[in-house]
């Protein structure tokens, strides 16, 4: 029996200068990565943020008043709802990433940049997929699959310290 082929429409979309910030075609590389062997088809928006709206949507969605790095958007489809006009496969979600923090972050971990965009995409793409990290044993499972898909993009592990 034939699976067919994968298809992802993996859309990145620039809310401020684009000057030292990955390329799109990067984010869709890890993105994409992130998904392989796990679903068929998708289709995913990720949104590069300033900390004005990074914080404006942290504090619209989940209470907190500061920028984080990435939010996870999971489109929350049930059966037998009708797919918005010009989707033609299943809606996985949006991320949104916030450059000003992730390049704090990189920064002050002495982290490359593009390795921690390609972490927290990954991390990110991973919560659509329903992974978490609300206790010790979901965060120690999500953070090696993490690992494990970074490495297989030659990213070292974002997890070791030093």
């Amino acid at each position: 029996m034939t699976q067919g082929p994968v298809r992802l429409d993996i859309a990145v979309s620039y809310a401020l200068p684009r000057k030292g910030l990955p390329a799109s075609t990067s984010f869709r590389r890890w993105a994409a990565a992130a998904l392989h062997g796990r679903i068929r088809e998708a289709d995913v928006a990720i949104r590069i943020v300033d900390a004005k709206e990074g914080r404006a949507l942290n504090r619209h969605y989940r209470g907190k008043d500061y920028a984080t790095n990435v939010l996870s958007f999971p489109a929350d489809m049930a059966e037998g709802v009708k797919l918005p006009k010009g989707v033609k496969m299943p809606l996985l979600g949006d991320l949104v990433i916030c450059a000003p923090v992730v390049a704090r972050e990189a920064r002050e971990q002495k982290k490359p940049l593009a390795a921690h965009y390609a972490h927290l995409t990954v991390h990110g793409v991973l919560h659509l997929l329903g992974w978490n990290h609300e206790d010790d044993r979901e965060a120690e499972c999500m953070e090696q699959l993490e690992r494990e898909i970074l490495a297989e993009l030659g990213i070292d592990d974002p997890y070791a310290e030093g």
